[in-house]
């Protein structure tokens, strides 16, 4: 039996690797000769930057940088002296991860510790920078982080807003001729498989605001304010990105990102770490894939970690069994993606922190719970008679 194991991390729980290396044990602990093959992955959020160092080589670089609350924390991201790319995570500096409840609070939050991320990548020398642009706690539409990288706000009389502190609706102009001219040099590259609009039902703030701590009563009023935003940066740059594909990521970040720099490109997070890994060739001769990520929900259909994989597998004919802290999913999409199953790891009650915290436990119990099944299975045949 050969067996691709290939998790995204549990965000704030477990990391991909970790992941990975709790799923192996689960198997060899019903099956132990099974052939084995790790491949930790990520979609351009949490994990992303130390899954590329696995992969690509190179080292983890730590920086005192500002947190979304404004507060002086340490973030990293990976540095690659090869070919002095860095691959910086939005989540790392301005993730959601980063923040207790009662502090998600996105109308005051701010990307700006990504941007001196970015600006700390320029300074080692960098000729290309990846940006993951997955699991933010904002949505400022990326205006924090540029803000950090020379980016001008003023408000209608004229006062230029403090950095890292500008709230949407107080912008009514917007001055980029002293962005670092190091950016117009150097290669730029959005890691993300969020693929919304801007504005609109299936926008940054519709879509994402609820999970960011956006009220349901606030919505319409944020969504106006991002609105407004939007066409000061159209007369601002002369370019209208508020419907390209990938704008509404990170509660805007894609936007800013596509507006500022017209050379930019973007790619799915997914796509860069399974080319890297060489995932697709790994899928081969497989005979089972198991992936997984900590919530599974209708979001994960826009092609994150488990979707990716199961549209590699299902051509192949090999089965896709996911591992989830918690399902919310639409079973019929599912099984069109070619995801034959579900599991969720939880096994009795308990709440989020305690879940959270014994993640990898749970993990590898639902693992061994699952190839039991298998092997009580195989005494079988179709008849349902012990062979």
């Amino acid at each position: 039996m050969r067996i691709i194991i290939s998790p995204d991390s549990f965000k704030g729980s477990m990391t991909a690797m970790s992941a990975a290396d709790q799923i192996e044990a689960g198997i060899l602990t019903v099956f132990p000769t099974a052939q084995t093959i790790k491949i930790p992955m990520a979609d351009g959020g949490e994990g992303t930057a130390e899954t590329y160092r696995m992969i690509a080589g190179g080292e983890m670089i730590w920086h005192e940088v500002m947190d979304p609350c404004k507060r002086t924390i340490r973030a990293n991201y990976c540095w690659s002296e090869r070919d002095r790319t860095a691959v910086i995570e939005t989540a790392s500096a301005s993730g959601l991860t980063l923040l207790k409840q009662i502090e998600r609070k996105p109308d005051v939050l701010t990307t700006f510790g990504t941007g001196q991320l970015i600006r700390f990548a320029l300074d080692r020398g960098a000729v290309k920078i990846v940006i993951g642009l997955g699991g933010s706690a904002t949505i400022d539409a990326g205006i924090g982080c540029l803000q950090a990288l020379g980016l001008k706000c003023f408000d209608r009389n004229g006062n230029e807003l403090i950095e890292g502190s500008v709230l949407l609706d107080a912008i009514a102009r917007i001055e980029y001729d002293q962005l670092d001219v190091r950016l117009s040099e150097v290669e730029l590259v959005i890691a993300s498989d969020v693929r919304n609009p801007l504005l609109g039902p299936e926008g940054a703030v519709y879509v994402f605001g609820p999970q960011k701590g956006l009220p349901p009563h606030e919505l319409v009023e944020f969504e106006q304010r991002m609105s407004r935003l939007a066409e000061i940066v159209k007369h601002t740059t002369g370019r209208n990105m508020r419907n390209s594909p990938g704008a509404g990521a990170a509660g805007g970040f894609g936007f800013a990102l596509l507006s500022f720099f017209p050379d930019i490109k973007m790619m799915s997070g997914f796509e860069l770490i399974a080319k890297l890994s060489r995932l697709e060739e790994e899928l081969q001769d497989a005979d089972l894939v198991i992936t997984g990520e900590g919530k599974f929900d209708a979001q994960s259909l826009y092609g994150k970690v488990p979707v990716g994989i199961s549209r590699l597998a299902k051509p192949l004919n090999v089965p896709v069994v996911v591992f989830t802290g918690l399902s919310e999913g639409n079973e019929g999409a599912m099984q069109r993606e070619g995801i034959r199953m579900v599991i969720p790891i939880i096994d009795r009650v308990m709440t989020l922190d305690d879940s959270m915290k014994n993640g990898e436990i749970l993990l590898k119990r639902a693992v061994i719970r699952f190839f039991e099944t298998i092997r009580l299975a195989g005494q079988f045949d179709v008849r349902g008679v012990k062979t």
